[in-house]
């Protein structure tokens, strides 16, 4: 039986759609009061909306993670609102794709900017917070895509995946004498309106390669994240946690036809 996490606070960047949706109702099932951010309003009310009477409060922010200001400045109101900041999922990331050849300085900005720097700045900004708290925890959505797996035209979204891992391991090493863990949950094929956007065949093919005979769900993604989150996860710092089904396991198509 796990600690219960009900009555602390959480922040989910890009908490309104996909992934961070999933996470951020998750944590409101487990009593976690949660703050979204969200690059629209209109996005961020129609989550908040949608989650709305869960055990804990779901509000929200319209916010931008690559300004270290907004990223302040969402911080400031979750301890405004709740009265503390526990946990931090840095969620907040764009999977736009592009061919090494055809890509420019602005596009492999923009996704570095969002993915990397965006994590850092929300972490940046909470350490006071986290530190108060002393049972701090920060959780990162990577994606298997780049610390594992490549795919043609994701080149700029997969360094900016690794690079993620590449800063918890140190943040790690930081954070812990403040009594505050940092991990990442590293998702596989994960149901949200951008794997959709992708098209039926292309999530055909990637159910065909998942062991599991199946894609994952963003429960899946919020229940690991949620394990990260509790006090029994804290002696763990600087790991990552593979969520995909054993998508990166199989040597060859072949080897799942042989289950």
């Amino acid at each position: 039986m796990f600690t219960s996490l009900q009555g602390r606070t959480a922040i989910v960047t890009g908490g309104s759609k996909g992934i961070g949706r999933g996470i951020a109702e998750t944590f409101a099932d487990a009593g976690v009061n949660v703050v979204v951010t969200g690059r629209t309003e209109s996005d961020v009310d129609a989550c908040v909306a949608a989650l709305a009477g869960k055990p804990g409060a779901v509000s929200g922010v319209k916010a931008d993670v690559t300004s270290q200001e907004d990223c302040r400045r969402v911080v400031a109101t979750a301890v405004e609102r709740h009265g503390a900041l526990d946990i931090v999922c840095a969620n907040a990331g764009i999977f736009p794709s592009g061919r090494i050849e055809d890509l420019t300085p602005d596009d492999i900005e923009e996704v570095i900017g969002v993915n990397f720097k965006g994590t850092v700045y929300i972490v940046q900004a909470a350490l006071a917070a986290l530190t108060d708290s002393g049972h701090g925890r920060i959780i990162v959505t990577s994606s298997i895509t780049g610390p594992i797996t490549g795919f043609p035209g994701w080149s700029h979204y997969g360094a900016s995946k690794a690079a993620q891992l590449g800063f918890i391991r140190t943040a790690a090493m930081e954070l812990a004498p403040k009594n505050i863990t940092i991990n990442a949950v590293l998702p596989g094929n994960i149901v949200t309106e951008g794997l959709i956007e992708m098209g039926q065949e292309y999530m055909d093919g990637m159910t065909a390669a998942i062991p599991a005979g199946r894609l994952g769900s963003v429960a899946d993604i919020g229940n690991a994240a949620l394990f990260f989150a509790t006090d029994e996860a804290g002696f763990i710092t600087g790991q990552s946690l593979v969520v995909d089904g054993g998508q990166v396991l199989p040597e060859s198509q072949e080897a799942i036809g042989e289950q």
